[in-house]
């Protein structure tokens, strides 16, 4: 996660956010908070209805119980041209590449449109990517648009796109503070200066979110909660699953290494002249075999596309750990195709639901408690992927609810083990592949 604006010194104030002048810039964190979070839940509710349209009731109306194979196959091409369109034929390309993980960095309102459209490509036709990086980046979008029309510093515009990105992914993430947690990590070197850059898009977020919460059902927007339901409590922690915690936290970053690399090297083909549009296609085509795939195995086919958020409760509730290896693999394929092909959406809840298919082994093999499976894997998952520690044992603490707030010491355990893993992985993988020496200076 990247921002573009300047860091000052620990103990200075940044430029243009003092005075009369910083609580105007709340204000106007407050109003960006209302658009934007209407931005959010038009997207997410449209999303919402163009996945159930194509994968629920146009099959209904073929006469299918299931998605017919060739829908299975055709969809997620079909999103692979609307991506290419998008990045083709509109400013911004799309967004950014969600290879390159989370960034905040500020979105011109002239991007908006292209965002839009790569990401409905993406999310409403199966790819395997979440819908937060363009979220983010809408968000960032409306707060781009206010500035045309008040002007403000430089420095203060910065902060506005990222008030508008905080109360739109709040939506998606339970509230402000994992927003606002994402931007602590990322801007950590900021020191206290962190907190005036931090404070209007935490209240932008606020705002917003009470807005969404006021949209309730409309749109299908209750399936964006975070919380799995009907997770069992979880009150005693054992020395035993702080064990199992440094194992799931060792092998979630080991899989999300590997899911990594293929994407790397699939958008090395990619990025190539003249490739963009047959790797594309040829990931969307490969996506849809792969969820076939799965199907022929045994496990469901919508498990394997889509960002995986709502399999989450099916996943923990599976007794096969054959089918949960299954869904593992072929997930794990399609998420580091659509990784590096040239989709546009986020690398978080795919990551997630990797972390908890490797935590639903060790819970039909161990037995241990699926509450604890649930945050043990979601927080290595998401620490795997975007290196981000506090954020993610937060976004895990809202997946399990008050029935596991007692998991967070073995999450904690599995948060540790999936970061210095990860650590480890890309110190060797750098002096397997030493970056070229820069020229010397005449």
């Amino acid at each position: 996660m990247s921002t573009s604006a300047p860091v000052p010194a620990a103990h200075e104030e940044p430029a243009g956010l003092g005075g009369r002048a910083y609580l105007r810039l709340v204000g106007l964190g407050a109003l960006i908070g209302v658009p934007a979070a209407l931005v959010a839940a038009v997207f997410l509710a449209f999303v919402h209805l163009l996945e159930t349209w194509l994968w629920t009731d146009l099959p209904d109306h073929l006469g299918a119980s299931e998605p017919p194979w060739y829908l299975l196959l055709g969809l997620p091409v079909v999103g692979a041209v609307i991506v290419l369109l998008a990045r083709r034929l509109l400013p911004g390309d799309g967004g950014h590449s969600p290879l390159k993980g989370i960034s905040a960095a500020p979105t011109p309102w002239q991007y908006g449109p292209g965002v839009a459209l790569a990401a409905v490509g993406t999310l409403g036709f199966g790819a395997v990517l979440g819908p937060e990086a363009p979220l983010i980046a809408l968000g960032s979008v409306v707060g781009s648009l206010l500035t045309v029309f008040v002007k403000v510093e430089p420095r203060a515009t910065a902060v506005l796109t990222t008030a508008g990105s905080f109360s739109a992914v709040s939506a998606l993430f339970g509230g402000p503070l994992v927003a606002g947690m994402l931007l602590v990590e990322a801007g950590i070197g900021m020191g206290a200066a962190l907190i005036p850059v931090l404070l209007p898009g935490l209240v932008a977020a606020a705002v917003g979110y009470v807005l969404f919460l006021g949209f309730g059902s409309w749109g299908g927007l209750n399936h964006t909660a975070l919380t799995v339901p009907d997770l069992p409590p979880y009150q005693h922690t054992r020395g035993a699953d702080l064990l199992v915690a440094l194992g799931i936290g060792i092998v979630t970053a080991i899989v999300l290494a590997a899911v990594r690399r293929i994407g790397t090297a699939v958008d090395v083909v990619a990025s190539k002249p003249g490739r963009m549009a047959p790797v594309l296609l040829v990931a969307g085509l490969a996506v849809g075999v792969l969820a076939l795939s799965a199907r022929g195995l045994g496990a469901d086919s919508q498990d394997v596309l889509f960002s995986g958020q709502s399999s989450i409760p099916g996943l923990v509730d599976q007794t096969s750990v054959r089918i949960v290896l299954i869904l593992l693999v072929a997930k794990g394929l399609g998420y580091a195709i659509c990784l590096g092909s040239g989709f546009r959406g986020g690398p978080v809840f795919p990551a997630i639901f990797t972390g908890v298919a490797v935590a639903s082994v060790a819970e039909i093999w161990f037995g241990t408690s699926p509450t604890l499976a649930v945050a043990v894997g979601a927080a290595a998952g998401m620490t795997s992927m975007t290196r981000l520690v506090f954020a993610s044992l937060l976004l895990a603490m809202l997946l399990v609810g008050t029935n596991g707030v007692d998991t967070i010491s073995a999450a904690v355990m599995g948060t540790a083990a999936a970061w210095i893993t990860t650590k480890a992985l890309d110190q060797r993988a750098q002096a397997a592949h030493p970056a070229p020496a820069a020229p010397a200076a005449p």
